[in-house]
């Protein structure tokens, strides 16, 4: 299924941010727009990319399969991805790995029986300071991230997926 054209508008949008002759530039941007509509990058969906921007496909895999802010598979409805390099490892990452395992019952890239959460290592996000640090979904993070702290960010999650 095509991009909607609200997606496309969005890709326009970004384009105009780099000369003509550089829209490859708003790859990255293009790509973050059409996983946000459809939750993760098929084959189909980079090539639309690819065509619309005017690159390679293989060249928007190769982008695409680089990040791990890219799904290229389907993930859950919240993709939770904690942080695993040293300065979160040194705050507790490994505490919460363990424990964000056995809360969902799933392991680093499965998806919970419900649809609801997926489990994703991911590398630096920045926030070194206010390690362990998750995203949610790629927009949101939850930072100084505990055990108590992750169950409570499960259960505002199931709440909000409740509501619709």
């Amino acid at each position: 299924m095509a991009l909607s054209q609200e997606s496309l508008q969005k890709i326009d949008r970004e384009l105009t941010k780099f000369p003509a002759d550089q829209r490859q530039s708003a790859v990255m941007a293009a790509l973050r727009i059409a996983q946000t509509e459809k939750g993760w990058l098929s084959s189909d969906t980079m090539k639309e990319v690819a065509d619309y921007i005017g690159m390679p496909p293989i060249a928007v895999y190769e982008v695409a399969s680089f990040y791990t802010m890219y799904n290229l598979s389907p993930v859950g409805r919240h993709k939770l991805t904690l942080c695993t390099n040293l300065p979160c490892q040194l705050q507790g990452a490994g505490v919460c790995a363990d424990h964000a395992r056995k809360k969902l019952g799933i392991g680093f890239n499965e998806t919970t029986p419900d649809g609801l959460f997926t489990l994703k290592e991911g590398e630096c996000f920045g926030a070194c300071g206010d390690a362990p640090v998750f995203t949610v979904n790629n927009h949101d993070v939850e930072v100084k991230v505990t055990p108590d702290r992750f169950d409570a960010l499960v259960e505002q999650l199931k709440q909000q997926s409740q509501k619709g």
